[in-house]
């Protein structure tokens, strides 16, 4: 890759991010995780940054107050500086109708968290071999 990988986590839970955050450090240190505790402060922040510097991809909880996920999921669809950035749905809500609503809003993908920590980083492993190699196949294809 040309530049490290780079993850935005969004999620109200300041707990949960701490896990999230140790948990990508466990599996790469070289791993960017900027995390937000609001969908409107990860929304302001996205917006404010250049192009070149957005994150590979986002990973966003459902369940947040003032903002839900599908809310900032609409916004970050909506806007053309932003939609094209892979959003993962990330909840404990195993509802078929939440993840169906997530891809009819066209998240690129849907995960249930894991109760454990130490599934939680096997999730987090399974997310950034995946993740990567599509980062790798679009810089890949894209015109130098």
């Amino acid at each position: 890759m040309t530049r490290p990988f780079h993850v935005l986590l969004i999620d109200d839970n300041a707990t949960d991010l701490l896990l999230a955050t140790e948990a990508f450090l466990e599996l790469d240190a070289t791993v960017g995780v900027d995390t937000f505790a609001s969908g409107q402060h990860a929304l302001d922040h996205l917006r404010a940054t250049p192009q070149d510097a957005l994150p590979d991809v986002i990973i966003l909880d459902i369940n947040m107050p003032v903002l839900n996920g599908f809310d900032v999921l609409s916004q970050l669809k909506d806007d053309p500086a932003l939609q094209l950035i892979p959003v993962v749905m990330l909840s404990t809500s195993d509802y078929l109708g939440d993840v169906t609503r997530a891809y009819s809003m066209h998240a690129s993908s849907y995960l249930i968290k894991s109760r454990s920590f130490t599934e939680f980083v096997q999730q987090v492993d399974a997310f950034l071999v995946y993740w990567r190699s599509v980062i790798l196949a679009r810089q890949a294809d894209s015109p130098q």
